[in-house]
């Protein structure tokens, strides 16, 4: 693959856009502010490949390459060479302006500044930069590796050939990519954070307990985990910004966030990452 490609943050996230790139064949240059997040996010990355060995889905050669072709940096800089740049990022506005202002003067020219925001405006974000049309959104789902979807999204101003490209970019990488217009939530978060906020209502009002609520949506709805599992996979911060963002940008009560789900958020209760949320971990 002649394309080089930089993800910004070794998060969850990040390490696992990490992961299929190079698993794919592309050089991968992992940013992150912190040395301590980049050597875990290259370790899940390790864990992860040796999961899909064992499970006999790649080989051990094909595991070496990919680990191979990821080399870490502290600094934005090191993502000046390449072709498309994919930030992923925690879920906080003032933080991806600032990441697109930097990515805009240190990118060369021509280069795609994508997103993995789940939920923040992909036209705001490029209005923060001299290169609105190479600005687009590439929301993968987590986890990265598993999961088929990526939601690409243009904003007011991504050109025809940048979407293209992240199109081709995404079926390269593995996955399945569904064009969505900008809009807040976008699809996948309009439809589904609703509906985890309407399940903490349930849970808030006594409806039922965690446990009864999630086996309902589970064996009725046939879906493969809960809502409010779900949740605290995902993390509820970021379940709540999301819902702030829907709520704020529709202006519908409909998107109001439940009140229990703020109370955990401000007890410091994320969901797995923390070891508390709906349920204890």
């Amino acid at each position: 693959m002649s394309e080089q490609i930089a993800v910004v943050g070794a998060g969850q996230m990040g390490s696992g856009i990490a992961h299929v790139a190079a698993l794919s064949g592309y050089a991968v240059t992992m940013i992150d502010v912190a040395e301590a997040v980049l050597e875990k996010g290259r370790t899940t990355i390790a864990g992860n490949l040796e999961r899909q060995v064992k499970k006999g889905a790649i080989d051990a050669a094909a595991r070496d390459a990919a680990l191979a072709r990821i080399t870490t940096a502290t600094g934005l800089d090191a993502g000046a060479g390449a072709g498309v740049v994919i930030e992923a990022a925690t879920e906080r506005i003032d933080l991806k302006f600032r990441i697109f202002e930097d990515l805009d003067r240190i990118a060369t020219p021509g280069a795609i500044l994508a997103t993995n925001t789940s939920s923040i405006s992909i036209t705001a974000i490029a209005a923060r930069t001299k290169r609105p049309e190479f600005v687009i959104g590439m929301h993968f789902m987590n986890p990265v590796p598993v999961m088929q979807l990526v939601e690409v999204i243009r904003g007011l101003a991504t050109s025809d050939e940048t979407t293209t490209r992240v199109l081709a970019l995404a079926r390269a990488m593995g996955k399945t990519p569904v064009e969505v217009n900008d809009a807040p939530g976008f699809v996948a978060n309009r439809v589904l954070m609703p509906m985890i906020n309407e399940a903490v209502y349930c849970l808030m009002e006594g409806v039922g307990t965690a446990e009864a609520i999630d086996t309902v949506m589970k064996l009725g709805m046939n879906h493969p985990m809960g809502p409010l599992a779900l949740a605290d996979l995902i993390g509820l911060d970021t379940c709540l910004a999301i819902m702030e963002v829907l709520h704020a940008g529709i202006g519908d009560d409909k998107y109001r966030p439940c009140p229990l789900l703020r109370k955990y958020v401000d007890a410091g209760w994320s969901g797995r990452k923390s070891g508390r949320g709906f349920y204890k971990y």
